[in-house]
């Protein structure tokens, strides 16, 4: 069982990054305001949630301007989405220990 804890990634220990991530896996870019929308929070929660992700660089960003809005879409990196997936093995893992 400490095997499969250590395979748990800590970047995704909050509930807010494991729905940002799960978004963003299975799209391809999503912006700021759907991700603030679908997950229920305000633009500093969601600011501060993705800083880890940034660092970690499990995702990417890109601004741009639509009309004279300005907008920001994000995408998982591929490196987000390879440990994104470690990390959801990881807990099946757990739930198929438990049976």
């Amino acid at each position: 069982m400490k095997d499969i804890l250590t395979q748990l990634n800590p970047v995704f220990d909050h509930r807010n990054r494991l729905g940002i991530m799960s978004i963003l896996a299975v799209n391809d870019w999503v912006d700021y305001g759907t991700l603030k929308e679908l997950l229920n929070l305000t633009d500093g929660n969601l600011a501060s949630h993705m800083k880890p992700l940034e660092a970690a660089e499990y995702v990417e960003y890109r601004k741009q301007f639509v009309g004279r809005r300005p907008q920001t879409t994000y995408a998982a990196t591929a490196a987000g989405k390879t440990a994104f997936k470690a990390h959801l093995d990881a807990l099946e893992l757990m739930l198929k220990f438990g049976k």
